[in-house]
C-alpha cells in the first residue's frame, strides 16, 4: 500500500482478524467480519466506514465507475442519464436516492445504507446524510485533479480490499497519459468549449475540465477566465478570434437529458467553420455524460484520455 493510501485510510479496527486472516491467505477487505472499520479521511473530515460495506449508495458517479472497474455491486444511484458504460444502474432494479443535487433521505433511510458517497453537487447534504450512514465526500480537488483521483480511488480500493486492482489500473492510466503528452507536444492549441440550449461557454486550464491541458498537456488556444466549476461564456466570434487547432466539445443538453439543439448543429456556422479545428476535421464531441456526469472514475478517466489521445494522435 502506498503512503497516501496509508495516510488516508488511518486505522482498521480488529486488528488480530485482519491479522488471523492475512496469515490464512485471505483478503481482509472481502472477508471483513461484522465491525471491522476503516478511518476515511476525505474532503469534509474524517469517518469511520465499515470495512467492505454491503449497502453503498452514491451520488458521485466518479465513485459509481471506480467502484464498477473494481467490481464492487452499487446498490443505490441518482436518477441521472448513464452514459452506456453505467447503463445498467439505470435499470428500475437499482434503488433510486434522489437526483445528482437533491438527496431523497427517505428513501435513502429506507434503504439502510452501510456507506454514502457524495461529491461537489450534494456536498451540502453532508450533515444530514452522514444521520443516517457513514458518508464520505470524494469531491476531486481541481487544483490537482489527477493527484486527488488517484487518492480518491486508493480509499475506495481500500475500504473494498481493492487495492491490486486499483494500483494495476491506475498503472495503465499512467502510461496512456505519457503516450498522450508525447502526441499533444506537436498537436498545437486546444480550446475546449461546453453547448448548452445555444450558448457557449469555454473551459481552460484549471478548469473542471483541465485535464485536457493540465494533465494531458494540449496546449491552450486562449486564457480563458472560469470561477469554480463554471467557465466563461463566450461567442462564434471569440471561438474564430482564438483559431484553435483542436476544439473539443461537450453538449451539455445531451448530457442532463434537455431539449436542445445538438452541439454539431449549434456549432455548424461560417464563424466556427473557418478556424483550424474545423478545416482540418479536428472538432472532437465528447461524450457528454463521460465528461460532465461521471468526470474522474477509474474506467472513465481512461476513456477520456484516450478520447484526447485520439484526436491528438489523429
Amino acid at each position: 500500500m502506498n503512503s497516501t493510501l496509508t495516510s488516508r485510510l488511518l486505522a482498521v479496527t480488529a486488528a488480530a482478524s485482519l491479522l488471523a486472516l492475512s496469515a490464512c491467505g485471505q483478503n481482509p477487505g472481502a472477508s471483513a467480519a461484522a465491525g471491522e472499520t476503516v478511518t476515511v479521511e476525505h474532503a469534509q473530515g474524517s469517518t469511520e466506514v465499515p470495512a467492505n460495506p454491503e449497502t453503498v449508495y452514491t451520488f458521485d458517479l466518479g465513485a459509481l465507475d471506480t467502484l464498477d472497474a473494481l467490481g464492487v455491486e452499487v446498490d443505490g444511484v441518482p436518477q441521472a442519464v448513464m452514459p452506456e458504460s453505467l447503463a445498467k444502474y439505470g435499470e428500475d432494479s437499482v434503488t433510486k436516492i434522489g437526483s445528482m443535487k437533491e438527496p431523497d433521505f427517505e428513501a435513502i433511510s429506507e434503504g439502510a445504507p452501510d456507506l454514502i458517497i457524495i461529491s461537489g453537487r450534494t456536498a451540502e447534504a453532508y450533515p444530514e446524510l452522514s444521520k443516517i450512514a457513514p458518508t464520505i465526500d470524494v469531491s476531486v480537488d481541481m487544483a490537482n485533479p489527477l493527484e486527488s483521483f488517484k487518492e480518491n480511488t486508493e480509499t475506495l480500493a481500500g475500504i473494498f480490499g481493492k487495492e491490486a486492482e486499483a494500483d494495476k489500473k491506475l498503472a495503465a492510466i499512467d502510461t496512456r497519459i505519457e503516450e498522450t503528452k508525447a502526441s499533444a507536444a506537436d498537436a498545437g492549441s486546444g480550446l475546449i468549449v461546453m453547448t448548452s440550449g445555444g450558448e457557449l461557454t469555454a473551459y481552460g486550464a484549471g478548469s473542471r475540465f483541465g485535464l485536457v491541458h493540465d494533465v494531458l498537456g494540449v496546449k491552450t488556444a486562449a486564457d480563458v477566465k472560469s470561477e469554480g466549476t463554471h467557465g466563461e461564456a463566450i461567442s462564434f466570434e471569440y471561438i474564430a478570434e482564438k483559431n484553435p487547432a483542436h476544439l473539443f466539445v461537450i453538449d451539455r443538453d445531451a448530457a442532463t437529458g434537455e431539449a436542445g439543439q445538438a452541439a454539431s448543429a449549434v456549432l455548424d456556422n461560417e464563424l466556427v467553420n473557418g478556424t483550424d479545428a474545423a478545416k482540418n476535421d479536428r472538432i472532437t464531441y465528447l461524450d457528454s455524460s463521460s465528461w460532465y456526469l461521471v468526470g474522474y472514475g477509474l474506467n472513465n478517466v481512461d476513456a477520456m484520455i484516450g478520447a484526447v489521445q485520439e484526436a491528438v494522435a489523429a
